[in-house]
């Protein structure tokens, strides 16, 4: 992405197009975010209604039953799809180029949905009206209530044929948007009480726990929070980003640009040339696993070689728009444990 294209790009695109992304309510000893995710839900069982929640713009959507046909964007999907919650469709990256489903599809078997868009501004309106869709799900990365992937150009035709939900995941720990969605799926009729939930839950504190030990019996290590593109490096603060407010929380020393720095990219980023990718001193990189980025393996860029990380091998993926189920996110937060408990000070 050439920097003339950037100073172009709305917010909302520089984020999609792989600037780098965040990844609730804190875990008690890391603060409380209930007052940030708001909302509430009721059902009268899977089958029958009625039907209503309140999501995180402070809509209540009521409707007669349980919604039956769910679209959601992809992330929400796979995350709903960890709670027993199937949808008929999606919106966003979801299928790869040699045809494997995205890292953001989870688990979910992307032959049995109907995808609807799988790129930046791409959806079928007409393909999504044949679903007779009871709601439309997505995720919100501003204060605007702008949902995430629902294109700007079609955005009111959408609007018409279904209501939407939205579950933000703007300016807040993980935990508040890990337990929004845990609300939404029990409304949708999922079993929050049954050993895989349960127990996912368990193991995802569990992990928090580990990352905070870690961070105390190795300390002074500085992580950094990259994403590449072919002309640019992106460095996100830990401002914003549901995932990095909640490593830092729980003690992790992460890289802060400026703000001055992070302007061009909505206060998410700063935009480095890869001349300048040495330019802030880390011990460990944790790079975007989004298909929209290129990876650490595929990068040729000899700066980025030579940085002290690289070299030590001290290189781990990170999950910009992390799945919201507890499933998922456990790993996210024990992959970036272990880093920590095994990084030498490089840097």
């Amino acid at each position: 992405m050439s920097n003339a294209r950037t100073a172009r790009l709305s917010r909302r695109g520089l984020l999609a197009a792989g600037g780098v992304l965040g990844l609730g309510a804190a875990l008690a000893a890391c603060g409380d975010d209930d007052a940030k995710s708001g909302g509430s839900a009721s059902k009268k069982g899977a089958d029958s209604g009625p039907w209503s929640f309140k999501d995180d713009r402070g809509t209540t959507v009521e409707l007669d039953k349980v919604p039956a046909n769910i679209v959601a964007f992809t992330g929400v999907a796979a995350a709903l799809y960890d709670y027993g919650i199937k949808v008929k469709g999606v919106f966003g990256p979801t299928e790869t180029k040699d045809g494997k489903a995205d890292v953001q599809a989870g688990d979910m078997d992307i032959s049995k949905v109907t995808i609807l868009g799988n790129v930046w501004d791409q959806f079928n309106v007409e393909k999504y009206a044949t679903l007779a869709p009871d709601v439309l799900i997505s995720t919100m990365f501003d204060d605007t209530g702008t949902l995430w992937y629902v294109p700007e150009a079609s955005k009111d035709k959408i609007a018409k044929l279904a209501p939407s939900v939205g579950i933000s995941v703007y300016d807040r720990q993980l935990t508040g948007p890990l337990q929004r969605m845990w609300e939404l799926a029990e409304s949708l009729g999922g079993d929050m009480k049954a050993a895989k939930a349960t127990d996912a839950k368990k193991r995802f504190e569990a992990a928090s726990e580990r990352l905070r030990k870690a961070v105390k019996a190795n300390p002074g290590i500085k992580v950094m929070a990259g994403s590449a593109s072919q002309e640019i490096f992106y460095v996100s603060g830990t401002n914003l980003s549901i995932d990095l407010e909640y490593f830092k929380a729980l003690g992790v020393d992460f890289v802060e640009p400026p703000e001055k720095a992070k302007a061009e990219g909505g206060g998410w980023f700063e935009s480095l040339s890869w001349e300048n990718v040495d330019k802030y001193p880390a011990d460990i990189i944790m790079m975007d696993d989004r298909t929209s980025a290129i990876q650490p393996a595929d990068i040729s860029e000899a700066t980025w070689k030579k940085l002290p990380a690289v070299k030590a091998g001290q290189v781990i993926p990170r999950s910009s728009e992390p799945i919201l189920s507890y499933d998922k996110c456990v790993p996210v937060v024990e992959r970036l444990a272990e880093a920590i408990e095994k990084a030498k000070k490089v840097s």
